[in-house]
């Protein structure tokens, strides 16, 4: 959990609004970066399937999800 904290110092303290407002951050961060991959990973050829699967999840999540982009 250290990459966390040094993500963000606030996601391990002790103050429970700060915390989650840390973690609210981390979230649209990594939202931001697996589109980032998604779309990489598209434009370099790999299949739904494959993307799914390194996320893992089901091929129809991620396209659901990203779909629309192609």
């Amino acid at each position: 959990m250290a990459a966390i904290a040094d993500l963000d110092p606030a996601a391990h303290g002790a103050d429970p609004d700060a915390g989650l407002r840390a973690v609210a951050r981390l979230r649209r961060l990594v939202e931001q970066l697996e589109a980032e991959h998604v779309a990489a990973a598209r434009r370099a050829g790999c299949s739904w399937r494959d993307i799914a699967t390194r996320l893992g999840v089901t091929k129809q999540t991620v396209h659901r999800k990203y779909g629309r982009e192609d």
